[in-house]
């Protein structure tokens, strides 16, 4: 039996791997646009490569039904991955906070393990190559590329991602193909990414990073509130509690709806405990300028932005400061608002969110329910995870599952 895997990341290589261990008379040809395998694994977790997370379950992820995923999630848990790794070799470090990260603390050994394990099974590999167009004739499939016709297979997995990092050839192909077999696309979105911001004044905040409470606002309502650090760049927001809320933001965005974050610069103190500290600083120095002394509560270049927010005199001293305008200051360091007007885009995105309709696919064989012996599996399907080795647990999860179909009779 033919088999043919369009994606040599994380869910084609798990789903190549599983079939041809189940079933070793298999001919798959693992198809990739790189001119080498895991492009994408080799990015991920800044080169760390964190490969998974200990807790796992849909809580942490996102899509049109992400109660899809579940039974991928439990068949293929954390300790299923931990064996599949360990017959590939690869031994894992457990974080304190759940994740995962191969011990080597480098993802290019795991990239070489997979590759390592793809020659020893015989798996045909065929990089740089593009496909252009895949169709069924007499019940056999036929891929096309730019430059080639491969015929004839009985199954085909789209495992080829979408667009998240175009730098490393990622593309939505995978949609086009899965199109033109008569399925439904969700609107795709980049996820897990930088937050462009309205206002006159973010680029004189560049380089500030401070551990803040931030929450995501929808027209007008709260969403989500979190606990994370904010980096404030030249284009906007970044850092981890924005990555995080960034996956909601950019869908809401696709939608065009109004999007906002509220910034909370002290989020383990109340107004009264924060009034009294900002009290303490403003009356140590009281002739000397406001922007200055507030060094000693806030990041330097916060302190002249918040008088300017505030619309205070940037000259005011210390010991000028009412009380009123003290509660004023509480209040916008409590509850900083800015209005969200787009993201840094799919080349700054570490995954993209919408895709393939989940309730077009079979979750326990992850088979196309409109086309026999087409398979989907991984970023291509309309489930994404939270920051944290989510996302690529499920490309894991989801490729084993297709393997395990791909490896049984027609």
């Amino acid at each position: 039996m033919k088999i043919a895997i369009i994606g040599a990341g994380a869910a084609g290589l798990t789903a190549a791997i599983t079939a041809k261990q189940l079933n070793a008379s298999l001919d798959i040809t693992l198809f990739d646009s790189n001119i080498s395998l895991g492009k994408k694994i080799l990015a991920s977790g800044n080169g760390r490569c964190n490969i998974s997370n200990i807790h796992n379950g849909c809580d942490y992820y996102m899509g049109e039904d992400v109660n899809f995923a579940s039974y991928a999630l439990e068949q293929f848990h954390f300790k299923a991955f931990k064996t599949f790794c360990a017959s590939l070799g690869l031994v894992l470090d457990i974080k304190s906070d759940g994740k995962v990260y191969p011990l080597s603390n480098e993802a290019k050994s795991v990239v070489n393990l997979f590759e390592s394990k793809i020659n020893a099974l015989n798996i045909t590999t065929q990089y740089d190559t593009v496909i252009t167009s895949i169709h069924k004739k007499d019940e056999k499939f036929v891929i096309k590329s730019e430059n080639e016709s491969f015929t004839f297979f009985d199954k085909v997995l789209i495992a080829s991602g979408l667009q998240a990092a175009p730098q490393l050839r990622s593309s939505e192909d995978g949609l086009s193909f899965a199109q033109s077999f008569g399925h439904t696309i969700n609107p795709t979105y980049p996820s897990l990414v930088g937050l462009h911001v309205d206002s006159n004044y973010h680029h004189k905040l560049q380089g500030v990073k401070k551990e803040v409470g931030v929450s995501l606002l929808i027209n007008g309502q709260k969403e989500q509130t979190l606990t994370g650090d904010v980096l404030f760049t030249k284009y906007g927001v970044s850092g981890f509690a924005i990555l995080d809320v960034s996956q909601w933001a950019s869908y809401y965005l696709s939608l065009y709806q109004a999007v906002d974050i509220e910034i909370n610069f002290f989020p383990i103190l109340n107004k009264n405990e924060l009034l009294s500290k900002l009290q303490t600083v403003l009356s140590a120095q009281t002739q000397e300028h406001a922007s200055v002394v507030l060094g000693g509560l806030l990041p330097n270049k916060l302190g002249a932005v918040l008088l300017e927010v505030c619309g205070f005199d940037k000259d005011i001293k210390a010991g000028e400061i009412n009380a009123k305008q003290m509660r004023t200051l509480v209040n916008q360091l409590q509850h900083w608002k800015l209005e969200i007007t787009g993201t840094q885009g799919y080349k700054h995105a570490e995954v993209s969110g919408g895709g393939v309709r989940v309730a077009e696919v079979d979750a326990k064989r992850y088979e196309s329910k409109k086309v026999s012996g087409l398979y989907f599996a991984g970023e291509v399907l309309d489930i994404t995870g939270k920051r944290g080795g989510y996302n690529l647990h499920f490309a894991w999860a989801s490729g084993y599952l297709a393997g395990l179909s791909l490896a049984k009779g027609k």
